[in-house]
């Protein structure tokens, strides 16, 4: 990849240059570029918010942040979050990335993606994630391997999902996260662990006098709710928090609800502990800080009034809060009602930080910062695409939305399955005079119905053309120098049969032997309640054994692998039953 060009900063310093031919300070220039902090919540919602109406949760210091923000009114993400964050990071829908679902390897993102980290890498920002990152678990499609010069996160899609840490199962306090790659414990509630992390980071960066990019992707508030942040529970504990919900709210749903805006709020003081911070350490008026959600709320809550929630296409399941805080460059107040979206996060940053896209790169977001800055510019029309769905290849019609400034075509076939059944049942709105989608046009306004139909096939033959075999799930490398063992979760395992997580489930890896070897394999999984077999394939290689009742692990070692592609099939037999482990250890000796 290129290094990415200099943009001057001002036309004062363009004059400058033309009539006295003065050269430029490179480190002068990289010094005055603001810093960039990007915070995303997980499955917050838009109406998770006081500022956006909510009439029960309290979020003062991201409110306050708001009415300090240039804002946008009408930003879209993806309606479940790898697809978002795989858009977020590469400035390019989801569907060009590879990463098109959420787990069953389909998570994971291209490693030839170019990532804003990397850009800004190789501009000379320090950069640093701390959370959540869903694009992959394994060498080359961590973080680390993605830009990010300082990472410390939770693997998979959560904690409390199979990725987690042996041991660690679960534990949003006192979790054990990956520090560059490490298995590393920490003390506290993880949101307060990630935003330490962050501040503690910047602190050591600042003091090499670099600008630096941070991301912080929250896991909070996505499940599990078993452990949630005690004071701000209490909060709710106390509440009546009917007024926030839909329909009548059962205990257990009550219940839920409390633990979820208690770890809202939770974020929300983070986000103040932050800016004190930025005050403090005098960053506030040079630093960049954009707050955002990742898709719709976690479940039937308030969401202003929309329709839908997490998953779905209608605008409570893709609308997101957009707030950017920079006071040296950007007033307060809603500073456009454009359409807008994950994919325009890359090019704003960049254009703020000034640093040129890497030459030949093509990306379909553009830069918010005209709107943001409310320039006079003029308007271009565009559309945004928004869809997502189980499976292993998109499938036209299924679960999208197309929207432009004034229109909204949409299929809501739901999310949770791979196609469906019959001929798309199209929904058409006017979102000028129907924000909220009551009343369904597409029997009315055939014409515009067909034009924005012929837009999105042309938008869906395009994202599906990037590359020879788009929908090719990334294959995990092993035996490298970057990742020794590589752990293999059922995250990123090919699922079989069975619920992809249930016991009795099964499936195998895609796996790249980075170089001739000798390796071992470990195979974990839940106490045998009986002994059986086991079975490794690998390689064009395979292996037989027994395990005892109460195993919890089986090894097989050494095994002479070639370079190349294979996969990794571990089965497990229990009379006639089969299933697969829970994790796989794999070592190069």
């Amino acid at each position: 990849m290129r290094t990415p060009g200099l943009t001057l900063p001002s036309p004062v310093l363009v004059v400058a240059l033309s009539l006295w031919s003065v050269s430029v300070d490179v480190d002068a220039v990289r010094a005055a570029r603001p810093n960039v902090i990007l915070i995303m919540t997980d499955d917050q919602g838009y109406g998770d918010l006081g500022v956006t109406g909510n009439p029960v949760i309290r979020t003062p210091h991201l409110d306050a942040m708001a009415s300090r923000s240039a804002t946008l009114s009408r930003f879209y993400v993806s309606p479940v979050c790898a697809p978002t964050r795989a858009s977020l990071m590469t400035g390019r829908y989801n569907y060009r990335t590879r990463a098109i679902d959420t787990y069953i390897g389909r998570a994971m993102m291209e490693p030839g993606e170019v990532t804003v980290a990397e850009i800004l890498r190789d501009a000379g920002y320090a950069t640093g994630i701390f959370g959540k990152w869903h694009l992959g678990d394994n060498y080359p499609m961590r973080p680390m391997d993605q830009g990010f010069s300082e990472s410390l996160v939770h693997r998979g899609g959560g904690i409390g999902q199979p990725s987690d840490p042996e041991g660690a199962e679960g534990k949003y306090t006192d979790a054990v996260l990956f520090h560059r790659g490490k298995p590393t414990p920490t003390k506290g509630y993880c949101t307060d662990v990630y935003f330490a992390a962050a501040m503690d980071w910047i602190e050591r960066v600042r003091k090499e006098d670099r600008s630096f990019f941070a991301y912080i992707p929250t896991n909070a508030p996505h499940g599990p709710f078993h452990d949630v942040p005690r004071e701000e529970h209490e909060l709710y504990e106390a509440m009546d928090l009917r007024p926030a919900m839909l329909g009548k709210g059962s205990p257990r749903l009550v219940d839920r609800m409390a633990r979820i805006y208690a770890m809202i709020t939770n974020v929300d003081r983070n986000v103040g502990r932050l800016f004190a911070w930025l005050e403090v350490m005098k960053l506030i008026d040079d630093t960049l800080v954009i707050f955002m959600v990742d898709n719709g709320p976690n479940g039937p809550r308030y969401v202003a009034g929309m329709r839908g929630s997490k998953s779905s296409v209608h605008e409570g399941g893709i609308r997101s809060p957009f707030f950017a805080h920079w006071p040296s460059r950007l007033k307060s107040g809603e500073a456009s009602s454009q359409v807008s979206a994950h994919i325009d996060v890359l090019p704003t940053i960049l254009e703020a930080c000034s640093v040129e896209l890497p030459e030949g790169l093509k990306i379909d977001g553009r830069s918010l910062l005209p709107l943001l800055e409310r320039r006079r510019v003029q308007a271009r029309s565009r559309a945004i695409c928004i869809q997502a769905h189980r499976g292993d290849r998109p499938v036209r019609y299924h679960n999208f939305a197309y929207r432009t400034q004034r229109w909204k075509l949409l299929h809501a076939s739901g999310f949770g399955r791979e196609s469906f059944p019959g001929d798309p049942d199209l929904e058409l709105y006017d979102m000028v005079e129907d924000p909220l989608e009551t009343r369904n046009l597409a029997g009315e306004r055939r014409a515009v119905l067909a034009k924005l139909k012929k837009g999105y096939d042309a938008w869906f033959d395009d994202v599906g053309s990037t590359r020879a075999d788009n929908y090719a799930p990334p294959r995990i490398w092993i035996g490298t120098e970057h990742e020794n063992p590589s752990v293999l979760t059922r995250q990123d395992w090919r699922h079989v049969k069975g619920r992809p997580w249930a016991a009795d489930s099964h499936g195998y890896w895609l796996v790249h032997v980075a170089r001739d070897g000798t390796f071992d394999v470990r195979a974990r999984f839940r106490p045998r309640k009986a002994a059986g077999g086991i079975t490794l394939a690998v390689g064009g290689r395979r292996r037989q054994d027994r395990v005892a009742k109460g195993a919890t692990s089986h090894d097989f070692e050494g095994l002479e692998l070639k370079a190349g592609d294979t996969r990794v099939d571990v089965v497990l037999m229990q009379g006639e039953v089969q299933s697969g482990p829970w994790q796989v250890d794999v070592t190069r000796r």
